[in-house]
């Protein structure tokens, strides 16, 4: 499938070495000069007056420039995949005519095909939708638009959440003494091993298969609980959610 992606930022890049394996990529921009080093493994147009006439878009902009899109895409594309945070269907529907509207929010995982998308949106491209996005990683669809943003704090915002974490655990073995190469290293490691455990176990029966009686674990959850660390994460996700739905 030819897939146009209006914008090029993060996300927008992320997204296309994700599915450049499968599909025909080309980037709609403003200005095409900033993108010269890249005209040889994309195709690059201008954003003024492009045609979307039956065309599959994904909508990789950010959100306060979706407005800029109006007067200058033209035609009815065949299917929008919109990747913008709190923008509603509704809301792009008034600015880009579409046949189908799909809703996704996938994040920079993507690029390494190892994304977790939620999407939710036109019923009738629910398999083609759910299709596309699981070459870049994990794809769930949701039933409602609700739904989707209160999973953004997760499936989307989720990776600077787990990379606070791992910023704070290696910052940890340093000011216990462990050189920075090191500390990181084991962190990274760390995550690796993690995946699995996560993929076939409760969380709270990993904790309970790793901490014992008096032991180092449970003297570390100790502190993160007087912390007020799980309530921490619980506000952050609710956050989220609550920014997006203003």
């Amino acid at each position: 499938m030819d897939l146009i992606i209006i914008g090029a930022g993060a996300m927008g890049m992320a997204l296309a070495k994700g599915l450049e394996n499968n599909h025909n990529i080309e980037f709609v921009v403003r200005d095409i000069s900033k993108y010269k080093e890249l005209e040889s493994r994309y195709r690059f147009s201008l954003l003024e007056n492009y045609t979307i006439d039956n065309k599959s878009l994904i909508l990789a902009v950010k959100p306060h420039a979706l407005v800029e899109l109006k007067d200058k895409l033209k035609g009815k594309a065949k299917t929008i995949y919109s990747v913008l945070a709190g923008v509603t269907i509704d809301s792009i529907k008034d600015i880009i005519v579409s046949e189908y509207y799909i809703r996704a929010m996938p994040n920079i995982s993507a690029k390494f095909q190892k994304s977790t998308t939620v999407i939710t949106g036109d019923i009738q491209k629910r398999d083609e939708a759910l299709e596309l996005f699981s070459l870049i990683g994990d794809v769930f669809w949701t039933d409602s638009e609700k739904e989707i943003d209160i999973s953004t704090a997760v499936a989307g915002s989720g990776p600077a959440l787990l990379a606070l974490v791992a910023e704070a655990l290696a910052d940890g073995l340093v000011k216990e003494g462990l050189k920075r190469e090191l500390a990181s290293n084991i962190t990274s490691s760390l995550f690796n091993g993690f995946a699995p455990l996560i993929d076939n176990m409760h969380p709270s029966l990993i904790k309970d298969s790793v901490m014992s009686p008096a032991g180092t674990t449970a003297r570390a959850y100790y502190a993160l609980e007087k912390s007020a660390v799980r309530g921490a994460f619980i506000s952050a996700v609710e956050e989220a959610y609550r920014i997006l739905r203003k």
